[in-house]
């Protein structure tokens, strides 16, 4: 394991140990709004800082741009942390959250870790050298068509200026797909997708932290990852299209129609 990656390993754990203890007395916690629908508590920081820390002292002169504490540092290594992924199913008891880790070089994403503290599931990637579960390497799907494909997605909750076109698409979807689902985790849908669990997934404006480490887990798993024109704007866009090659096409092409110029 690369010792960038190692570290990440080492920084999600930590975090992970936060997030277990806290889930056992969520009634305590201090919850605050960040904006309509956008939750923060005291373990999204404390999670955050415990990451910071772990980076920082393996990696003292690299940037982080991090969720609640946002951009520090100037560097042409820059890691993007989202220390609690999926913080409002996190604050009901529902067991479907992590943490996001990836390592930006010069502007190419390089490392990945997204780990699911309530599983002990450990997704791990290395630009070139392959996606992993645990110790099980990652392959996306082999589904052919769309017929067959469970796709995953996630609700306009915060902003609700594409939903219109979101349940456009939605709608068209489940009328051509075998299932959508949304369990809330963005950087835990795309490992699923590298994983072959989803054969597919989209969402409008995410964040970077919430897709940089799933990104690269799909595309090293073989699978693509665009914004709505198949390009690789998604990471500025927050628009973004994953799945095996195959159904990757299908969804972009069952998207575009419903697309209005804002959403594009």
């Amino acid at each position: 394991m690369h010792p960038m990656l190692n570290t990440a390993v080492k920084a999600a754990r930590r975090a992970g140990q936060i997030i277990n203890r806290a889930s056992q007395n969520l009634d305590s916690l201090t919850v605050k709004h960040k904006s309509f629908n956008d939750f923060v508590s005291e373990v999204d920081q404390k999670a955050e800082d415990a990451i910071k820390e772990v980076l920082l002292e393996a990696y003292p002169k690299h940037a982080i741009l991090a969720e609640e504490s946002g951009m520090q540092g100037d560097s042409e290594f820059q890691w993007i942390i989202d220390p609690l992924d999926g913080t409002t199913n996190f604050l009901h008891g529902f067991p479907q959250y992590s943490v996001s880790i990836a390592m930006q070089h010069k502007g190419v994403l390089t490392h990945a870790v997204v780990y699911d503290p309530s599983r002990n599931d450990l997704f791990t990637a290395t630009r070139g050298a392959g996606a992993f579960l645990n110790d099980r390497r990652l392959r996306v799907s082999r589904c052919e068509y769309l017929k067959d494909a469970l796709i995953g997605t996630g609700f306009p909750f915060r902003d609700f200026t594409h939903l219109d076109a979101y349940l456009g698409i939605f709608r068209e979807l489940m009328q051509k797909t075998a299932g959508l689902r949304r369990p809330g985790s963005a950087a835990l849908d795309l490992a699923y997708t590298a994983a072959g669990r989803f054969d597919g997934f989209w969402e409008f404006d995410l964040n970077t932290w919430d897709i940089a480490a799933g990104a690269l887990l799909v595309q090293e798993a073989g699978g693509l990852v665009g914004d709505f024109q198949g390009d690789a704007n998604y990471l500025e866009s927050g628009n973004i299209v994953a799945g095996n090659p195959k159904v990757f096409v299908q969804l972009l092409q069952t998207i575009a129609p419903h697309l209005t110029a804002k959403a594009k």
